[in-house]
């Protein structure tokens, strides 16, 4: 038989259609061949106007088909694949989204296939957010989908116990032996009728509220992300991005009295190592301008003195560059003893000339920062123009505070500003920046 693409074109009759290839980045080989290999010529401008199937033996010209392909991330996808595509990312859903796609799409097609309607039914916008919040960790609504259908389960069930009780209570009392039997027969028909309407029962509708929620979906999977705080010194939020959206990501260091040595722990990856170690040799280079000591109070803060940096979840992998500015805030609340303001977040890659670089992900990590009720955000101010992406009502709760170097970063990051050598501790002019 011809092959799924030459069957395709069959089906739709024209030579200029739309193949969608969803989730290109799970192809596998196998005992039958490379299926990412035999894309490559299909995708490629300058040979798929001759694409031979290999049942026709045929050449057939593919130069007019768009094709849209489809991945959750471009890590395992053959890099020759990936050069003959145009990349476009597409941001995960807001919280607000997610709430309108439940309440138009989601709710009403679950009640359809569970048999209930929206007199039997309803949940309010403000569980659907506790349902996306605490219940699901996603980019999409897929989870979401689900924890719906279980809470329609639930009350179908609930409804149908509550019309099964009528019709038995009725079975006895309604029925006479004197009587005849054909009204005997009358009278158990109507029962039965009665018990059988479900259009508007005694208890409808079941309203579903935070305490039904947890009956039905038991505890909340992911807790508030504001429950941490930063409490002591050496303790900062950064921003973190990964496939299923923008998390929080706090960063905790310590000190102890040693030769110098660096503890990194958390399931860190290598870019992420560098980062940390760019940021402590940064901070000893500038110790002196910044007041930084060590335990002694001598001027190198690395000087007899080991640090372990650690980064909660430690089983989850992390990598990338742009925790750095995290890292150097971190270090330099404990090397100065000072508390990082609680209602900031930051992201940015450092160099070793103190200078902040942009990072991606964007939209989704000041989403994870309003979603964590944070106030400030700080990062590069080279993304200042990946802030239009984000909606206005949330950039309306924000202060964003746009850094070019590590120095902004530092008087940003800590109530009244970092004090210097050279300069007084004064509270900073720090303009928002929308």
């Amino acid at each position: 038989m011809p092959g799924r693409i030459i069957n395709g074109l069959k089906t739709v009759g024209v030579n200029n259609p739309v193949f969608l290839l969803d989730e290109v980045d799970k192809l596998g080989k196998s005992l039958q061949g490379d299926p990412a290999a035999a894309l490559l010529e299909v995708l490629d401008p300058e040979q798929n106007h001759s694409f031979t199937d290999h049942y026709l033996n045929v050449a057939f010209d593919l130069s007019q088909v768009l094709f849209i392909a489809t991945a959750n991330t471009t890590a395992t996808i053959p890099p020759a694949l990936l050069d003959r595509m145009e990349v476009l990312q597409v941001p995960g859903y807001t919280q607000e989204e997610k709430v309108e796609i439940a309440h138009r799409h989601l709710i009403p097609h679950q009640l359809e296939q569970h048999g209930l309607t929206p007199q039997q039914l309803q949940i309010p916008p403000h569980t659907t957010q506790d349902i996306i919040s605490r219940y699901t960790r996603e980019a999409g609504v897929r989870s979401l989908e689900r924890k719906i259908g279980a809470i329609c389960r639930a009350v179908a069930v609930k409804v149908a116990e509550g019309h099964k009780m009528p019709k038995q209570e009725s079975a006895g009392p309604q029925q006479d032996a004197g009587q005849p039997e054909d009204e005997r027969e009358r009278v158990g028909y109507e029962a039965e009728r009665e018990s059988a309407d479900l259009s508007a029962p005694p208890e409808m509708p079941i309203l579903i509220d935070p305490t039904a929620l947890k009956d039905i979906l038991g505890p909340p999977l992911f807790d508030m992300e504001v429950s941490e705080r930063l409490t002591l010194p050496g303790v900062a939020v950064g921003l973190a991005w990964t496939p299923l959206g923008g998390e929080i990501m706090f960063v905790e260091a310590s000190r102890m009295e040693g030769d110098g040595q660096l503890t990194l722990t958390g399931q860190l990856g290598d870019v992420m190592k560098e980062s940390a170690h760019l940021a402590i040799s940064w901070l000893r280079s500038n110790a002196k301008f910044y007041q930084l000591t060590n335990l002694a109070g001598h001027p190198d803060p690395m000087e007899g003195t080991d640090i372990h940096l650690h980064f909660p979840a430690g089983a989850v992998l992390k990598d990338g560059p742009s925790a750095g500015v995290t890292i150097v805030t971190c270090l330099a609340s404990l090397f100065s003893g000072r508390l990082v303001r609680s209602d900031v977040a930051m992201t940015g890659e450092i160099t070793l000339r103190g200078l902040v670089l942009p990072v991606g992900g964007i939209k989704d990590k000041v989403l994870a920062a309003h979603r964590a009720g944070l106030k400030r955000v700080i990062l590069p101010t080279r993304n200042e123009k990946d802030l239009e992406e984000i909606p206005a009502h949330i950039r309306a709760e924000l202060d964003f505070v746009a850094a070019a170097s590590v120095d902004q970063v530092l008087n940003a990051a800590f109530s009244g500003g970092f004090p210097t050598a050279s300069s007084p501790l004064t509270q900073p002019h720090l303009a928002s920046k929308l």
